[in-house]
């Protein structure tokens, strides 16, 4: 059966650039993010990597480490590494797990035989601290991701996991925020005390409760 959203992220072990890691006792009691790249030496994965870690110090102050894969062996990967600074001015300081027998790629469904016969294509997790998984994204192997919009997002799962808010349209950080439907007036004003501004009964908006 296909991993969905709640599930627990399966627990693995793999050699990476950084060592051998078991993945929940590596996550530890943070966020992580695991992504996979169809293969090394490839020109929009090369973009990807460099760009996620200039992104690095972000993801490091949300408390979320970052996790790369494809299913090219640990060789390719350290030298690639060298290709990605040049071209791109950032050599990434996050661990890329070596995957040649595909075991990783297939605990995750990250191989799709219609899109990719053998290699995975350009999958996202989201992992929070209870290694239950919040988010998924997969894209073609054809379209670079947009990880500015895959540190919003953890920006929202963070918030939304403490405070009793959902996050609207096209939200950033500091952005007004939504009290969820299920949470009645006389809850909402022990929790808002500030108030809030009433569009429609069910549309409650408020000051993101963490800025």
């Amino acid at each position: 059966m296909a991993l969905q959203l709640g599930d627990i992220a399966p627990d693995f072990t793999a050699e990476t650039t950084q060592g051998t890691i078991r993945f929940h006792e590596w996550i530890g009691d943070g966020w992580a993010i695991l992504f996979s790249h169809p293969k090394d030496f490839t020109p929009v994965c090369t973009t990807e990597l460099g760009y996620m870690a200039s992104l690095a110090p972000e993801f490091a102050r949300r408390n979320c480490k970052v996790l790369g894969l494809s299913v090219d062996p640990l060789t390719d990967h350290e030298r690639w590494l060298d290709d990605i600074e040049e071209t791109q001015g950032h050599r990434p300081g996050y661990p890329l797990i070596a995957d040649p027998e595909r075991t990783v790629a297939n605990l995750y469904g990250m191989v799709h035989p219609k899109a990719l016969d053998t290699l995975t294509v350009r999958s996202v997790f989201v992992i929070g601290p209870d290694k239950t998984i919040k988010l998924m994204i997969t894209y073609p192997a054809s379209t670079g991701r947009d990880f500015d919009e895959i540190l919003r997002v953890l920006d929202s799962l963070q918030l939304t996991a403490r405070h009793k808010v959902a996050t609207p349209v096209n939200w950033r950080r500091g952005n007004d925020v939504i009290i969820v439907p299920a949470l009645g007036d006389d809850e909402a004003r022990a929790l808002f005390p500030n108030g809030w501004s009433t569009v429609k009964p069910y549309l409650r908006v408020v000051p993101d409760p963490s800025a």
